[in-house]
C-alpha cells in the first residue's frame, strides 16, 4: 500500500509539473531549477548570472524559514517573490504555481532558489526547463560520490567559490570523476560569486539552451 501511495504522489507531481513547465514555455519563460546547499552561494550565483544576462529575469525564493534572500534581490532591483515551506525539504509543484501567479512575470528567465541541500530537491520536478546544481570548493571533492542523484539529474553543474581554491583542500580531479561516472554530458563551470569571475560563460550557455527549447 504504501508503495502504492508514493507512486500516486509522484504522478500527481509529475503532471502538475509538466502542466507548469508548459505554461511557462507559453509564456516565454526559461525556468531554472537552483539547486545546492546551504551556504553553496545560490542567491549570490542568481545574483552574478543576472548581472551578466542581457535578458529580463525573475526570482522565486524557496526557504524554510525567513525573507533575508528575496529582500536582497529586492534591494538590488530585481523581482522576487518568497516561499517559505515551514519545514518542507524541497519545493512542489502548487508552492511554484501560486507564488508564480503572485509574481506575474513578464517573459525573460526565472530562476527558483530550491531549499538547501542535496537530496530532495533533486527528486521533484517543479516544472523547470534545467536543473542548476551549484556546488562549492569549499565543501569538498567528494559531494558527487555521497549525494549522486543530485549530480545524476544535473543539465548544469556550477561550482562555486573559486576565489578560495588556494586556500582549501579540493581535488578537482577526484570531483570531476566522480561527475563525469553519474552525469558524462552536463557542462560544468569554475565560478566566483565573490569576484564574478566565470560568469559570463554560465549566461551563454543558459541563454543558448533557452533558445533551444522556447527561441529565446
Amino acid at each position: 500500500m504504501e508503495i502504492q501511495v508514493n507512486r500516486s504522489i509522484n504522478e500527481l507531481n509529475e503532471k502538475l509539473a509538466g502542466e507548469l513547465n508548459r505554461k511557462f514555455s507559453s509564456d516565454r519563460l526559461f525556468a531554472v531549477n537552483v539547486m545546492g546547499a546551504p551556504g553553496a552561494g545560490k542567491t549570490s550565483a542568481i545574483i552574478r548570472i543576472i548581472e551578466n544576462a542581457p535578458f529580463p529575469a525573475y526570482v522565486i525564493e524557496g526557504d524554510i524559514k525567513s525573507d533575508i534572500d528575496t529582500k536582497k534581490l529586492e534591494m538590488l532591483g530585481i523581482r522576487a517573490i518568497q516561499i517559505n515551506t515551514g519545514g518542507a525539504c524541497h519545493l512542489d509543484p502548487p508552492l511554484i504555481a501560486t507564488a508564480y501567479r503572485q509574481l506575474a512575470p513578464v517573459s525573460g528567465f526565472l530562476f527558483i532558489e530550491n531549499i538547501g541541500n542535496l537530496v530532495c530537491p533533486a527528486e521533484f520536478m517543479i516544472g523547470e526547463h534545467i536543473k542548476l546544481l551549484l556546488t562549492n570548493v569549499t565543501e569538498g571533492s567528494d559531494k558527487p560520490f555521497k549525494y549522486p542523484l543530485a549530480f545524476e539529474k544535473a543539465d548544469v553543474i556550477v561550482v562555486n567559490k573559486l576565489d578560495l581554491l588556494p586556500y582549501v583542500d579540493f581535488d578537482e580531479g577526484l570531483y570531476m570523476g566522480g561527475v563525469r561516472k553519474l552525469n558524462p554530458h552536463a557542462p560544468v563551470f569554475m565560478v566566483s560569486a565573490k569576484t564574478g569571475e566565470g560568469f559570463s560563460e554560465v549566461v551563454e550557455w543558459i541563454a543558448d539552451r533557452a533558445n533551444s527549447v522556447i527561441g529565446k
